[in-house]
């Protein structure tokens, strides 16, 4: 529905929809997160969790990749065009929906203990919609006594850095391209390359960490470590490259420079560099949050869309406002302190592994 409302465009119903769809989004990304878990063990979580990424992260690559070529050198966006895109990404929506109905259920094994009985399983396939509804009153109670235990609080501080860079890469940073005059008449078509990078980079990093964690001896620490690298290399370098009033310049641009000329090459590299890294913290998230609460996921997972949402909608706020140097600091410093909890949280839970103790009691 979100989509179909820019075929054509009113106030009224743009701002409805968006009110809809973060409700549904909130809803499929639990969902999601849940359906991962129990389709997964302890041995394949986190290589599903980097296929799901990679998988998820195709329609940045395909969706700029188009745009960049069917709007190459176009000033002005016709109604036709935009009209085209969005009515076959509606398209797009509704078969993807029609596919959530052919996702397989797990083994009844997977999901029940042993001792469960087959008059348990009779009992849950013909639960009326008032158990229903107390399940989910139940799951709400769950969240939110999950919200105040001990790791879930240090993995907030994590996920509260994800949806920061998430407003920064997808709203943000294109923006700030755009923005930059001395970028000449490509200044509008590099938004959709920075896209088609930032999605390369989140496709390598899924794919890859999802088939290196089999084998992968060292648990989670060492991709988010790689992550937080790879981010403050790309802020030091954004830092350098674009100036300071490129997130609240004017729509005719801003002429000013930073400390170095603006470069095209760079502020592409820096696309690939936030896609990267992204995918080394949602990845390890989805896998970590997966492992530790495989019993009951989905009260994690709503905490982790929450916290994630809530974070992000700060950020476009403040994106209106703040300077880039300032938006970078902060950035630096959620994500400083969130690889350090996230380090914590991992080295507890390895050091009960270690003692034979139930992980998924953490």
């Amino acid at each position: 529905m979100y989509i179909a409302v820019f075929i054509q465009p009113f106030p009224w119903s743009f701002y409805t929809a968006s009110v809809f769809i973060g409700i549904a989004a909130a809803v499929l990304w639990t969902a999601q997160g849940n359906c991962l878990t129990i389709n997964s063990d302890e041995h394949t979580i986190g290589r599903n969790s980097g296929i799901f990424w990679a998988l998820l992260q195709f329609s940045l690559f395909f969706g700029n990749l188009y745009i960049y070529f069917a709007w190459q050198g176009k000033t002005q966006i016709s109604e036709s065009d935009r009209r085209t895109v969005f009515i076959a990404l509606t398209v797009i929506s509704l078969v993807g929906t029609v596919l959530f109905f052919l996702i397989r259920k797990p083994d009844s094994e997977n999901v029940l203990g042993e001792d469960e009985s087959s008059d348990d399983q009779d009992l849950d396939i013909n639960e009326s919609p008032q158990n229903n509804m107390t399940k989910a009153v139940d799951a709400f109670k769950k969240s939110l006594k999950l919200c105040v235990t001990k790791e879930m609080l240090l993995l907030s501080i994590t996920t509260a850095y994800t949806g920061l860079e998430l407003t920064f890469f997808s709203g943000v940073y294109g923006t700030c391209i755009g923005a930059i005059n001395k970028f000449g008449t490509e200044e509008k078509s590099l938004i959709g390359l920075s896209g088609i990078f930032i999605g390369i980079g989140e496709i390598l990093g899924g794919s890859l960490f999802g088939l290196l964690s089999k084998n992968n001896r060292f648990g989670r620490n060492p991709v988010v470590l790689l992550g937080i690298l790879v981010h403050f290399i790309a802020f030091y370098l954004i830092f350098l490259n674009l100036p300071g009033d490129a997130p609240i310049a004017p729509v005719e641009g801003t002429d000013s420079s930073a400390y170095i000329k603006p470069s095209k090459e760079i502020a592409i590299f820096c696309s690939f560099l936030l896609g990267l890294g992204d995918s080394c913290f949602n990845t390890q998230l989805l896998s970590i949050l997966g492992f530790l609460y495989s019993e009951d996921s989905a009260p994690a997972f709503a905490v982790f869309k929450f916290v994630q949402s809530i974070c992000a909608a700060v950020a476009f706020f403040y994106s209106n406002y703040l300077l880039l140097h300032w938006q970078l600091l902060v950035m630096v410093i959620f994500g400083f302190f969130g690889t350090v909890s996230f380090f914590t949280v991992e080295w507890d839970a390895a050091a009960i592994v270690a003692r034979g103790s139930d992980y998924r009691s953490i």
